[in-house]
């Protein structure tokens, strides 16, 4: 029975992302610097792969949001991105809101996730969680199950 569901997740995988399309699966990103993510994720960009956010994705990490294409992102039911404002280490390494950052990270979020951002009050230095149903209504769905059977899991 494992054999004949492995096969049919692959045929499933097959007929949606297509045999030549590599798979980048986010699943615990918790984020960084935002210019090692804006490299990272225009490169993606380019190569054409899909995105599954399969898990939490914050801070940096949601810059895939506006560097990859929407089509070629989607989402599983564990899927949650965490949103706050940028931070520079301040005096004892405590964080300190870097308003100009915090801007430009805005500014490359698409304009569904801007709107969802200023409905709760904009980037603050709290994190705020987008998932579940409003992410599902946003981002399309993905079977993971299909893509994990097929594919190797990708971290980067």
């Amino acid at each position: 029975m494992k054999l004949v569901t492995g096969i049919l997740a692959a045929v499933l995988l097959l007929a949606g992302v297509g045999a030549s399309h590599a798979v980048m699966r986010i699943s615990d990103d918790r984020g960084g610097r935002i210019g090692t993510y804006v490299d990272r994720f225009q490169g993606l960009r380019s190569s054409g792969e899909t995105v599954v956010i399969d898990g939490l994705c914050a801070s940096a990490c949601t810059i895939v949001l506006g560097a990859v294409p929407r089509d070629k992102i989607c989402v599983t039911p564990r899927a949650a991105l965490g949103f706050h404002a940028a931070w520079d280490p301040g005096a004892g390494g405590r964080p300190v809101t870097n308003p100009e950052a915090t801007r430009m990270l805005y500014e490359m979020y698409p304009t569904s996730i801007r709107r969802w951002i200023s409905r709760r009050g904009g980037l603050k230095p709290r994190m705020i969680f987008l998932r579940g149903r409003e992410l599902a209504n946003m981002y399309r769905p993905c079977y993971l199950d299909a893509q994990a059977s097929a594919h190797p899991t990708v971290h980067r």
